[in-house]
This record gives C-alpha cells, sequence and structure tokens, in this order.
C-alpha cells in the first residue's frame, strides 16, 4: 500500500519518495514552508516536523522573565552565597605564598630595568661569542689597564721641560667608552664588523619579511633582500650580511629563508 504526501496528500510512488521527518512525500512537495525551494536531505532543516530552508529556519527566542519580588529575592541570595563561597576560599588560601602586587609606577620602573639589563647580558654573552674565548679574554685586562691609568693620570701629570724646537707629542683620541648599567659596561662593538661589504662566502638566506632593527647591533632588511655570510647564534637569531645595503649585524631566523 502506498502512502500519501504529507503536503497535498495523493498517493507517493515509489520512484518520487521522500520520507523525511517521519512523513512521506513527494520530491516536488518537499520544499521549503516559507519560500518553496524545493529540498532534499542534504540541505533541508526540519521544525515541528516541517521542512524549512537554511534562511527561513525559525529561530528560537528567550523568554523575558520580569522582576517579581520573589525573583529579585533569589537573585540577592545567589549572590550572597557567591560572596560566601568567595570569603572562604579566600580564608584558605590566604598566607600560601602568594599575594597579590599592585602595578604601580614603581613596579612598572623597576621591570623595565630589569628587562634592559638582561638584554645588555645577552648583547655580551653574543659578543664573548662572536669573538671567542681569546677576545673575550683580553677586553678585560685592557679594560682594567684603562681605570688604572685614568686612576693615575691626576698624579702623572706634572710639568715638564720641553725642550724648545722639539716635537710635541700628541696623545691619540681614545676609544668611546660604552654606557654602564648599574656597575656593568657593555663592551663596545669591534668596528671592524659594522657596516662592511658583504663576502662571497657562506651561507645565503633570502627575507620573506620586512624587519626594522630594534638595536645597534640589529640590521634592517626587506622581503626579497638577500641575507650573505649567515652565521647560526642560536635558534632564534643569526648574523649576516645584507647585500642590498651593506649592513652587517643580528637579524631573526624567523624572517629568513635558506635559498
Amino acid at each position: 500500500m502506498n502512502p500519501n504526501c504529507a503536503r497535498c496528500g495523493k498517493i507517493v510512488y515509489p520512484t518520487e519518495k521522500v520520507n523525511c521527518l517521519d512523513k512521506f512525500w513527494h520530491k516536488a512537495c518537499f520544499h521549503c514552508e516559507t519560500c518553496k525551494m524545493t529540498l532534499n536531505m542534504k540541505n533541508y532543516k526540519g521544525y515541528e516536523k516541517k521542512p524549512y530552508c537554511n534562511a527561513h529556519y525559525p529561530k528560537q527566542s528567550f523568554t523575558m522573565v520580569a522582576d517579581t519580588p520573589e525573583n529579585l529575592r533569589l537573585k540577592q541570595q545567589s549572590e550572597l552565597q557567591s560572596q560566601v563561597r568567595y570569603k572562604e576560599e579566600f580564608e584558605k588560601n590566604k598566607g600560601k605564598g602568594f599575594s597579590v602586587v599592585a602595578d604601580t609606577p614603581e613596579l612598572q620602573r623597576i621591570k623595565k630595568t630589569q628587562d634592559q639589563i638582561s638584554n645588555i647580558k645577552y648583547h655580551e654573552e653574543f659578543e664573548k661569542s662572536r669573538m671567542g674565548p681569546s677576545g673575550g679574554e683580553g677586553l678585560e685586562p685592557e679594560r682594567r689597564d684603562s681605570q688604572d691609568s685614568g686612576h693615575r693620570r691626576p698624579q702623572e701629570q706634572q710639568p715638564h721641560h720641553i725642550p724648545t724646537g722639539a716635537p710635541v707629542y700628541q696623545q691619540p683620541p681614545q676609544q668611546q667608552v660604552a654606557p654602564s648599567y648599574g656597575g656593568y659596561k657593555e663592551p663596545a662593538a669591534p668596528v671592524s664588523t659594522q657596516r662592511s661589504a658583504p663576502g662571497g662566502g657562506g651561507k645565503r638566506y633570502r627575507a620573506v619579511y620586512d624587519y626594522s632593527a630594534a638595536d645597534e647591533d640589529e640590521v634592517s632588511f626587506q622581503d626579497g633582500d638577500t641575507i650573505v655570510n649567515v652565521q647560526q647564534i642560536d635558534d632564534g637569531w643569526m648574523y649576516g650580511t645584507v647585500e642590498r645595503t651593506g649592513d652587517t649585524g643580528m637579524l631573526p631566523a624567523n624572517y629568513v629563508e635558506a635559498i
């Protein structure tokens, strides 16, 4: 016995039967209740056992609850219970080794100073690793000698008689002293490695993003620039020369790719 169509009420034969929403439909009768668009088993949505398309599917709206005295009393009671639980948890956790620290301007200044010191130490380690053990050991005696000579200079500056006609010796200009931060002096970068022309050997990389230097020992480059003489420092930083500008310095490893 063939069933009847849920929409037109006529007999539905097996060749045109659609079994959906616990009912039988003709293929032409299985359409949206609102726009009459013909649906199938993949794009229909059922609501109260009636087919709808995605655009006209009824949206369920929430019922508004009036602020009756009973509802207000329940709301106030819930808030009181929440405060009681909060105070109970606070009493349990009090004195267990942690406290809330306010983000005051003084703490922000201290945090910024610590970040600067950490950055300085990082660059110091980089300079030591780049120059090798011999270069790092040679800097400290020279620094001590310069400090000792600076302390002895007021005592040694005694008036001497200079013969007439003798050539006058001029002291060569002193190297600029790096700024100190809390007793730590940042070593000056070798002059020979700054702004040097790119060499022909070493690994070659290509920039995949633009990068602007954030420090004096870093280099800026643009997307597509070629980086030559690249040396791997660690997982995050490299050292190389930008072929377009000739600048030499540190660059982030995730901004370039090997050629």
